[in-house]
C-alpha cells in the first residue's frame, strides 16, 4: 500500500507561459490546477515551471518567464535546460508527471523514475514517431477521441477546473462569445458569420495565434459594436464575460482534443454551440449545449439556446469537471504506475 503523503511528484509544466498562465496557456493551466489540488491532498509536489509561476508546491525554475512572454528568450535552449533540470534530479522523486509533450519522453529511459505523460494533443503527425518509440510508457488521454492506436493508455482523465472561480448567471445578456486562441482551426470566422446572420453581437476574447488570419478574416469585421475584440482575458473579466453571454460558440474546423473553454462556459451556466469534431460529444450533451455539423446548423442553434437550462449547465460542471475530481483520478493513476513499476 502506497501512502499519498509519501509520494514525491515532479510536475513538469510547459514554459511557454507561467504556471498558471496570466491569460492563455491551457497546458500550464491544467498543470497548475492539478499541482494545487495534489498539495491539498498531502502529496509532496515539486513544480518545474517558470520562475514567475505561482504555486503552493515547491518550485524549480531555469527561466524567469515564459518564452512566449519574453521574445528575447531562445525557446529551444530553455526547453532543453528545463527538461534536463528535472531529469538530472529524477532520483529525488517517485514519479514524474509530464505535461510537456514529446520531448521529455526521450529522457524517460535514462532514469529509473517512472514518467507518466498526459497527452494534451498532437501538434502534427511528425511528432508521432517519438510517441511510437516510447509507446510502452504510461499515458493518460484527455478524451477518448484524442487517442491514437498503439500507445499504452492507462487512463482517460477529463480536465477539471476550480468551479468557484466562475460566476453563475441565470439571466444572461444577448451577445455570443468566442473564447480561445484566434486561429483558423478554432473557427473564429465561422463564429463571426453565425453572429452576423443571427443579428447578435459577438465578443471575441483570446490571444492572436495567427496574425495573418486575424488581419484577413477577423479584423475587417471588428467594429466595436456588432463584433468586438477584447484581447486575452483572465480572472474576473473572463468570468463575467462567460456568465453574461447568451451562448459560447465553439466551431472548430479540426478535431478538438478537449476544449477547456467549453467547461468554463458550463461552469458559468452558459450553453455552448459546438461543432461535432473530436471530443465535443464526450464533453457536451443536449442538456448543456447544441452540437452541430456545419455553420448552417449553428445558426439555427442560436434560436434554440433558450431551451437549455443554465442551472443544469452549472450542475453538470460541478458533477463532471471539477479539479478535485481530476486530481483524485490522477492519484489513482499514480498508485497504479508505482505498483506496476515495483514489479
Amino acid at each position: 500500500m502506497i501512502l499519498a503523503k509519501a509520494i514525491k511528484v515532479a510536475m513538469l509544466s510547459p514554459i511557454s507561459w507561467s504556471t498558471p498562465p496570466k491569460h492563455y496557456g491551457p497546458w500550464e493551466f491544467v498543470a497548475s490546477l492539478l499541482s494545487e489540488e495534489l498539495v491539498k491532498l498531502g502529496y509532496d509536489v515539486t513544480l518545474y515551471a517558470t520562475e514567475n509561476s505561482t504555486t503552493k508546491a515547491k518550485l524549480q525554475s531555469v527561466i524567469h518567464a515564459g518564452y512566449s512572454e519574453d521574445p528575447d528568450l531562445n525557446r529551444k535552449v530553455y526547453e532543453c535546460l528545463h527538461i534536463s533540470h528535472l531529469f538530472e534530479n529524477a532520483d529525488n522523486f517517485d514519479i514524474i508527471h509530464n505535461h510537456f509533450d514529446y520531448l521529455p519522453l526521450t529522457y524517460s529511459r535514462l532514469v529509473d523514475t517512472p514518467v507518466l505523460t498526459t497527452i494534451h494533443g498532437f501538434s502534427s503527425d511528425s511528432i508521432l514517431q517519438v510517441y511510437r518509440k516510447y509507446a510502452t510508457n504510461p499515458f493518460v488521454s484527455i478524451s477518448y477521441a484524442s487517442r491514437i492506436p498503439g500507445l499504452n493508455y492507462i487512463a482517460n482523465i477529463y480536465h477539471g477546473i476550480n468551479i468557484d472561480s466562475y460566476e453563475f448567471s441565470a439571466s444572461p445578456g444577448e451577445y455570443l462569445l468566442f473564447l480561445g486562441r484566434i486561429s483558423p482551426q478554432k473557427g473564429v470566422h465561422l463564429a463571426i458569420d453565425v453572429a452576423r446572420n443571427a443579428r447578435r453581437s459577438l465578443i471575441i476574447a483570446g490571444i492572436i495565434d495567427d496574425v495573418e488570419y486575424f488581419q484577413q478574416k477577423v479584423q475587417p469585421f471588428v467594429d466595436g459594436s456588432t463584433v468586438s475584440y477584447v484581447g486575452p482575458v483572465a480572472g474576473q473579466k473572463k468570468a463575467r464575460l462567460l456568465a453574461e453571454a447568451f451562448a459560447s460558440v465553439h466551431l472548430c474546423t479540426i478535431p478538438e482534443p478537449f476544449g477547456l473553454s467549453i467547461i468554463e462556459s458550463l461552469a458559468s451556466g452558459t450553453p455552448v454551440i459546438a461543432m461535432r469534431k473530436g471530443a465535443i460529444p464526450e464533453i457536451l450533451s443536449e442538456e448543456t449545449g447544441i452540437i452541430v455539423s456545419n455553420p448552417e446548423e449553428a445558426l439555427k442553434a442560436v434560436d434554440q439556446v433558450h431551451n437549455i437550462d443554465r442551472h443544469v449547465c452549472r450542475e453538470v460542471a460541478e458533477e463532471r469537471f471539477t479539479s478535485q475530481r481530476m486530481a483524485k483520478e490522477y492519484t489513482e493513476v499514480y498508485t497504479k504506475v508505482l505498483e506496476t513499476n515495483k514489479v
